[in-house]
């Protein structure tokens, strides 16, 4: 197995990336969306994280079934929690 050597240029991309998410998370915190705060909450976070497991993890650089695993993964872990958030939101009695 070769190890896959990634230029500092790439890394220092990523982290700002990562900042800017950061941020905007932040920013969204400070909208009124209603029902969505929570969801746009979780989806920049599943972002940060695909980032944080694809780029600093080195798993966009494994084979490709793996990374696919990693996708689909993180997108099923994003709609388990959406459900579960929405769902003790919507049984809650609200006077």
């Amino acid at each position: 197995m070769s190890e896959h050597v990634m230029s500092s240029k790439m890394y220092y991309t990523i982290w700002i990336a990562l900042l800017c998410l950061t941020v905007m998370t932040a920013a969204v915190s400070f909208v009124d969306l209603g029902r969505l705060n929570t969801v746009v909450a979780l989806v920049i976070a599943t972002v940060k994280a695909l980032l944080v497991v694809l780029f600093f993890m080195h798993v966009k650089y494994a084979s490709e079934r793996l990374t696919k695993i990693v996708i689909v993964a993180a997108i099923f872990w994003l709609f388990l929690l959406l459900a579960l958030s929405m769902a003790d939101y919507g049984t809650r009695h609200l006077s």
